[in-house]
């Protein structure tokens, strides 16, 4: 999970942090990468992230606790499949140099390695960085799944399908910081101590994702953000095989594969709920819309730059790893998905929650426009990042 996932959307009204026109961007050593142009990172986060108080919990009324333990079954049959087993699945030594090979033959791995990496531009590695450090922050995502009332783990071995989802579900995400991480290692790009401290302040920090302990609002939001992960990974193996490194481009489309199959075991999820209680399903996906996706880095920091995850999600945003228009249509992708608009017999407070959600794409690209416009108007700006040993790069 990721995910994911960077577009802070607390007002849907994102200020710019500037335009940079094409004389004032790093030019990738390789002339074959060709970032998307986008003119502004206006829809990034906008600011850090404030002390997380007055948080709400459990909102989810005993009879909806039962609604969850009485689709245990149904979970059993139609959630559960969306896992591999393990001997199917890949592993990260899979990608990786091989270290049981005699010494010259392991070094000379890690050289062609150093080689591939090399043609890759500094933003690029901003980028991959902030999306390892983000998976790297499992623990914190297992938890909140594992909050959630009515599907929680109740003894850390329980034999429930909801309980054997999550384990399960965190055993396959696991690997994706996993071989990240040591691909970044050994390239020699990144500055790894800057940048386990920043994992270690982030799972330290935690985060809300304003799902309240409550399974409706946390499943709408892990289908957003397995979606938004997926599309990221997808976006960062793109850039790495224009890039000259078909390895890493594997790897990236090897973890965004595993995202997609995740998101669509959460979105069978909400389809059910849909099913069986339409108003309580579509008030949830429209409180968590109206909340707007809070990323799960939010909380990061490196102990040095504040604004570090805004400053990350804006070089996310001017590259294409993951911008506004992604959001827009990840929403869209999900309406789609969940057939919200044809949706009929909502109560009254579930027919507003529709009308919202499905006119809500629209007004995001309107409002990124316009963003967009203001954004051309002012001044570059560039950032140190720790994480590539202070070189500066352009937002």
């Amino acid at each position: 999970m990721q995910t994911s996932l960077y577009i802070d959307t607390k007002t849907l009204a994102w200020p710019s942090l500037g335009h940079t026109p094409t004389h004032h961007r790093l030019t990738p050593p390789n002339p074959t990468i060709k970032f998307r142009s986008t003119p502004t990172v206006s829809a990034v986060a906008t600011a850090s992230p404030p002390p997380l108080t007055r948080q709400k919990a459990h909102s989810l009324p005993p009879e909806k606790v039962e609604l969850f333990k009485s689709l245990e079954g149904w979970a059993e049959q139609h959630v559960l499949p969306f896992l591999k087993p393990v001997d199917q699945c890949w592993q990260p030594s899979t990608f990786l140099p091989d270290s049981s090979l005699p010494e010259e033959e392991f070094l000379d791995q890690v050289r062609a390695l150093r080689d591939r990496t090399g043609e890759l531009p500094d933003e690029y590695f901003v980028a991959l960085v902030g999306d390892m450090i983000t998976e790297d922050a499992l623990p914190t995502y297992q938890t909140m799944v594992n909050g959630l009332d009515g599907v929680k783990d109740e003894t850390g071995s329980s034999p429930s399908a909801w309980a054997r989802w999550n384990r399960s579900w965190t055993a396959e995400e696991n690997r994706h910081g996993d071989l990240l991480r040591t691909y970044l290692y050994l390239s020699g790009r990144v500055d790894m101590l800057k940048i386990d401290r920043t994992v270690q302040h982030l799972i330290g920090a935690g985060m809300n994702p304003g799902t309240e302990n409550n399974p409706y609002l946390g499943f709408v939001y892990t289908s957003f953000q397995e979606r938004a992960t997926f599309v990221s990974h997808g976006n960062t193996a793109r850039l790495a095989k224009e890039g000259g490194d078909p390895v890493l481009a594997r790897i990236c489309g090897t973890i965004a594969s595993d995202e997609r199959r995740h998101e669509m075991a959460y979105a069978k999820i909400i389809e059910k709920l849909l099913e069986v209680d339409p108003t309580g399903a579509m008030v949830a996906i429209g409180d968590m819309m109206r909340k707007k996706i809070t990323m799960p880095a939010h909380l990061m920091y490196d102990g040095e730059d504040p604004k570090i995850f805004e400053h990350f999600a804006a070089v996310a945003q001017r590259i294409g790893v993951y911008t506004a228009d992604d959001y827009a249509d990840i929403l869209e992708f999900l309406i789609g998905r969940w057939n919200l608009e044809k949706l009929e017999g909502l109560a009254a407070e579930g027919a507003r929650a529709q009308d919202f959600v499905c006119g809500l794409a629209p007004r995001i690209r309107r409002l990124q426009e316009r963003a967009d416009e203001q954004a051309r108007k002012m001044a570059p700006q560039a950032v140190k990042f720790s994480w590539i040993f202070n070189k500066e790069v352009a937002l």
